[in-house]
C-alpha cells in the first residue's frame, strides 16, 4: 500500500489551495448574502484551467481521474469557499461524463471544450417534485416529433439553472407504466435551457446562496434529436456511471469543510481567552475537536480508496458510498463543534463557522441521503432484503 500522494497530485492540491485562497472569507460571506453567484471565482479557475481536469486532451482537458478532481474540489472547500465555491464549479469536474462516454463525437466537439474553458455553463436536471430519489418515477416526458422532441415537466433543486446555457436533461421517452423494467424508457439530452419555454424559479434555503437551486417548469421545450446523448430509452443507465464519482466529490467538499471549519475552531481556542487562559486548553472543548480531527482522518482514508478504486477501473460503490457517508458525518461535525467553540460569535456571521455549519448541513442529504446509503450498503453489501 502507497498512502502519498504522487508529484501530479501534489502539484494540484498545492496550486488550487493558492489560486482559491486568493477569494477570502468575506468574499464568499458577501456572495452568499447578496445572492450573487462568484463569477470572479468561476473564472479565475476556468482561467486556470481547472474545470478541464478530467475531461480528454482532445477537448482541451487535462484527462486527469476522479482522484485529483477529488483533491480538486477538497481544496476549494478548504479554502473557506465551502459549497458556494465548490457547487459554481461542481458540475464541470465530472458532471459531464454521461457525455463524454456515451454522446455523439459532434455533440461532445460543440459542447466539451466551452466547458472547459468556463464560457459554457451546464446544469444537471434530474430531480422532481413527485419522484424525490426514486428517479424512475419522474414524468417530465420527451415525444419525438421528426427530427424534434417536445419535452413537458417539471424539476426541482437545479443548480445553477440561472447561469446556465445548457441543461443535461434526463427524461421519459416510455412512461413508467409501459416499461417492463422500471428504469427503463429514459432519454439523456444536453440542451439549450430555452428561456421561452422554461420557467425558472430559485428556491429561498438555508444556505449555500451564492449559488441558486431551481424550480424548472418546462413547457413545449423543442429538442434536437442530435442533442440526444446516446441511444433513445437508455438515459438511466448513462447518468449510473457518473453516480459513484458524484459521491467521492460530495465527499471530498465535506471533507474540506470539515478541515476549514477545524483550522478555525483551534485558532480560535487558541486565541480566545475566558477565565485568565485559553479556551482551547479546556478538555470540554479540545476533545472534541481532536475528535473531529480523528473522524475527517479517517473518512479522508476512504475517500482516497474509493477514487483509486474508481481509477483503477475497479468496483468501488461500497466505497464511494461509505466515503460520502463518512465524509458528510465528520464533515457536518466539525462544523458544529467549531461553532459551539465559538460560543456566541459562532452564531454570528463575523467568524463563518455558521456559514460553514449550514453548507456543510446539506452534504447529509444531497445528492443521496445518508439514510439511502445505509440502504444501500444494507442490501448489496450485507446482503439484508431491500427496504424500498
Amino acid at each position: 500500500m502507497d498512502f502519498a500522494l504522487n508529484e501530479d497530485q501534489e502539484t494540484i492540491r498545492a496550486a488550487v489551495r493558492d489560486l482559491a485562497g486568493k477569494f477570502d472569507d468575506r468574499y464568499w460571506r458577501e456572495h452568499d448574502r447578496d445572492k450573487q453567484f462568484p463569477t470572479e471565482f468561476y473564472d479565475a479557475l476556468a482561467s486556470g484551467g481547472w474545470l478541464g481536469i478530467t475531461m480528454p486532451a482532445e477537448y482541451g482537458g487535462h484527462g486527469f481521474g476522479i482522484t485529483e478532481a477529488s483533491l480538486l474540489v477538497e481544496e476549494v472547500a478548504r479554502s473557506g469557499g465551502g459549497m458556494n465555491a465548490a457547487s459554481s464549479i461542481h458540475l464541470s469536474i465530472f458532471g459531464m461524463h454521461p457525455v463524454i462516454v456515451h454522446g455523439s463525437e459532434e455533440l461532445k466537439a460543440r459542447t466539451l471544450p466551452r466547458i472547459v474553458d468556463g464560457s459554457l455553463h451546464v446544469c444537471f436536471g434530474v430531480t422532481e417534485p413527485g419522484a424525490g430519489l426514486d428517479t424512475s418515477r419522474i414524468t417530465t416526458f420527451a415525444k419525438r416529433e421528426g427530427d424534434h422532441y417536445r419535452v413537458n415537466g417539471r424539476k426541482v433543486w437545479i443548480s445553477k439553472a440561472m447561469e446556465s446555457e445548457k441543461i443535461l436533461l434526463l427524461t421519459r421517452t416510455q412512461r413508467y407504466d409501459e416499461v417492463t423494467r422500471k428504469t427503463d424508457g429514459m432519454t439523456l439530452f444536453l440542451t439549450d435551457l430555452d428561456r421561452a419555454h422554461v420557467d425558472i424559479r430559485p428556491i429561498p434555503k438555508m444556505g449555500r446562496n451564492a449559488v441558486t437551486s431551481n424550480e424548472l417548469f418546462i413547457d413545449d421545450l423543442m429538442v434536437p434529436v442530435e442533442d440526444r446523448v446516446g441511444e433513445e430509452g437508455q438515459g438511466f443507465k448513462y447518468i449510473l456511471d457518473g453516480l459513484n464519482p458524484e459521491r467521492m466529490l460530495i465527499a471530498a467538499e465535506a471533507l474540506g469543510i470539515g478541515r476549514v471549519a477545524l483550522d478555525r475552531a483551534v485558532t480560535y481556542g487558541n486565541q480566545r481567552e475566558v477565565f485568565g487562559r485559553p479556551i482551547g486548553m479546556n478538555q470540554g472543548l479540545q476533545f472534541p475537536l481532536a475528535d473531529s480531527l480523528a473522524r475527517l482522518d479517517a473518512a479522508e482514508l476512504m475517500l482516497r480508496k474509493a477514487t483509486w478504486l474508481y481509477d483503477q477501473g475497479l468496483p468501488c460503490g461500497r466505497e464511494a458510498n461509505t466515503a460520502k457517508y463518512l465524509c458528510a458525518d465528520a464533515g457536518f461535525q466539525a462544523a458544529d463543534r467549531a461553532l459551539q467553540t465559538h460560543g456566541g460569535m459562532g452564531y454570528s456571521e463575523e467568524y463563518d463557522v455558521a456559514r460553514y455549519f449550514r453548507e456543510v448541513r446539506l452534504m447529509k442529504i444531497a445528492p443521496v441521503s445518508q439514510e439511502m446509503v445505509l440502504n444501500y450498503l444494507g442490501s448489496h453489501v450485507l446482503g439484508l432484503p431491500r427496504s424500498y
